[in-house]
């Protein structure tokens, strides 16, 4: 019989990849991803990865734990990119649903909230989604995050910066209100000061606005030599747009923290999008050994295969989530949540992502690769040095 909150929301949730009742002998992962609504686009990464990467350890002969084996599941809600939502569809997930793991959603402000139901259930969750470090600087103990802090997110951009001819010497921090956002420009202010740079224009801006010409008329009055923004992907294709419309040139460069990694990105802002600097912790490089399907860049290619688009750092770190868990409950010897949260905190693997480690607050660190798009292309720039020669300086919109 279903229960009263189950009642509640059954208009408002999809089910996915959970193809009948669970077994005795089934690991089942919960999660409410964003399949619908504003940030549908960025929670396809996360629904596919975690559904090709349970496919592919099931493929593989699922979990040992002691001498049995288990099959992962998968359930899956769409939040419909609703906070609220999402908070209500993990306590039904703990709760009613008796999953026995959390996957994240995307997103530093959903994270920072759906990551309060498994610390106060005491059931672990392993998110690649949020990187706010608001997120893990609570104590919480539950809550685990394969991305980098969100704090040094510019922190490669800006050392390279310092080694550009000419080196810039202004800036213009703009970025958006949420909690990532905030975490971003909080360290980046730090950043830019420790490099002895001068911050021109300090903007921010309501998250989901789609009007910048007030800030660009900010910016091009102050001249700056460089643009670093934060904020989501839709935001950032209208501020660049803008940017062209208004003509506002920065001297020297624009790096972003979303969008230019991803071909929709590229896509949508055609030969405007040529120049743009931005950043990923993840590029489908055959170095990164893996257990499961060899190295990462036969992930990319097996991703694309079944689903007809590139996976970028949101679906790598999707795909680490699922893998921790597994690395972690057959270390524990136990499906216990207790000692399965103690097995991630002490968890050390290599992956398709990374080499995953937590850190102290339940926090992975990873550097930044600075990327830009060169003739429609993501070409890698910089990560300790120059990996490739940057488009620099940038050309003003008429000379490109």
């Amino acid at each position: 019989m279903k229960t009263s909150l189950t009642l509640a929301l059954a208009g408002l949730m999809t089910a996915t990849a959970l193809t009948g009742a669970a077994m005795a002998d089934d690991i089942v992962l919960g999660a409410s991803v964003q399949l619908t609504g504003t940030n549908a686009n960025t929670g396809r990464y996360y629904r596919d990865a975690y559904q090709l990467t349970v496919d592919k350890i099931n493929a593989a002969g699922g979990v040992k734990v002691g001498d049995k084996t288990y099959t992962l599941k998968l359930n899956m809600l769409d939040n419909q990119s609703d906070v609220n939502l999402s908070v209500r569809q993990y306590v039904q997930l703990v709760s009613a649903d008796k999953v026995n793991f959390l996957l994240g959603p995307f997103a530093s402000n959903f994270a920072l909230s759906d990551s309060s139901v498994a610390e106060k259930y005491q059931i672990p969750m392993v998110q690649g989604g949020g990187a706010s470090t608001q997120i893990f600087s609570r104590g919480y103990k539950y809550v685990f995050g394969t991305l980098p802090p969100a704090d040094d997110y510019f922190a490669s951009t800006i050392e390279m910066m310092g080694k550009l001819t000419p080196a810039p010497k202004t800036v213009a921090l703009v970025s958006a209100d949420d909690s990532f956002d905030v975490s971003v420009a909080k360290g980046t202010r730090k950043h830019l000061t420790d490099a002895g740079l001068k911050v021109a224009v300090d903007e921010t801006y309501r998250e989901g606005a789609s009007d910048f010409s007030s800030i660009l008329t900010q910016v091009k009055a102050a001249n700056v030599d460089a643009i670093l923004w934060t904020g989501h992907e839709t935001e950032a294709l209208n501020f660049i747009r803008q940017m062209k419309g208004l003509n506002v040139n920065p001297a020297g460069l624009s790096a972003f923290t979303v969008g230019v990694p991803t071909a929709d990105f590229r896509k949508a802002l055609g030969a405007d999008a040529n120049y743009a600097f931005g950043m990923t912790s993840w590029l489908p490089d055959a170095s990164l050994k893996d257990r499961w399907f060899g190295d990462a860049a036969q992930f990319a290619a097996e991703y694309k295969a079944k689903f007809g688009y590139d996976p970028d750092y949101h679906a790598a770190s999707g795909a680490a989530d699922v893998e921790t868990f597994v690395e972690a409950i057959e270390k524990a010897g136990t499906l216990d949540p207790a000692k399965v949260r103690d097995a991630i905190a002490g968890i050390s693997f290599d992956s398709l992502y990374a080499k995953v480690k937590y850190g102290e607050n339940g926090q992975i660190v990873l550097p930044q690769v600075v990327v830009q798009i060169q003739d429609g292309n993501m070409v890698p720039v910089y990560s300790t040095d120059f990996m490739t020669k940057p488009m620099y300086p940038v050309p003003a919109w008429d000379k490109r």
